[in-house]
């Protein structure tokens, strides 16, 4: 069987409006874990959903195989959703602390991401940027119905509305999907204050010329210089061979 390391970083900002980052991430490549979590504006502590969400996984174990891995993932991640609702009825009725949540994990050969809401991961390989998860969104909705280009979708006014969090409500629907590894690959988190500021095409340039300890911060600084009106985050991970 194939091994592999994993090089990871991220970065983090505000944004040039909020005066709160509510983004939150995990970056445990000793774990073969990385999460990005995006408290939602609008709730009760938003900062706060997403912050004890990446807590949660932080405390997830060495992982002794593939299953067991991804079921303390969503164990985890249900025990969060649980915990936000049960403070959320304390604040009193029809309160809402929330946060999306993208994970990704690998283990031995494979990945696997588990995901609530409109946080994103990417996969670039071979040269072609590929999004991976799908957002939980209205939005994305009108899309695949063909009522929505994805070209208007960003500037919608209900862009913002995410149909799935943890959180939001009593049964946490988590998305997951799986695939090989591949040496080189390198796969990208982030919260939506990204992909609001940059086209798929943008990120895919800025991830072929620039070194993946660099890839975070290029990533929020092209964010930046467009005046990002929301929290950005990145978490970029790569994969290596280590026979290569």
């Amino acid at each position: 069987m194939q091994s592999f390391s994993f090089v990871s970083g991220a970065a983090s900002h505000v944004g040039c409006v909020r005066k709160l980052n509510e983004d939150s991430y995990l970056d445990r490549a000793d774990l073969g874990l990385w999460a990005v979590a995006d408290g939602m504006g609008g709730h009760d502590a938003g900062d706060h959903a997403s912050q004890l969400t990446i807590a949660a996984l932080g405390q997830v174990s060495e992982p002794t195989s593939a299953s067991t891995f991804l079921a303390q993932v969503k164990g985890t991640l249900k025990a969060a959703n649980a915990e936000l609702r049960r403070e959320a009825a304390e604040r009193g009725p029809g309160r809402i602390i929330a946060s999306t949540v993208v994970t990704l994990l690998a283990f031995g050969e494979h990945y696997c991401c588990v995901w609530a809401g409109d946080s994103r991961l990417y996969l670039l390989r071979d040269e072609t940027l590929r999004q991976i998860s799908r957002d939980h969104s209205h939005v994305q909705e009108l899309i695949e119905v063909q009522l929505l280009s994805p070209e208007d979708a960003r500037h919608h006014p209900y862009s913002n509305v995410v149909t799935r969090a943890i959180g939001a409500t009593d049964d946490l629907d988590l998305e997951t999907t799986h695939d090989r590894l591949h040496s080189g690959d390198l796969f990208l988190l982030c919260s939506d204050g990204l992909t609001k500021m940059l086209e798929d095409d943008e990120i895919r340039a800025i991830l072929m010329r620039t070194s993946l300890f660099d890839v975070p911060y290029a990533l929020v600084e092209s964010a930046l210089e467009r005046k990002a009106s929301d929290n950005v985050t990145v978490v970029a991970m790569q994969c290596k061979s280590d026979g290569a």
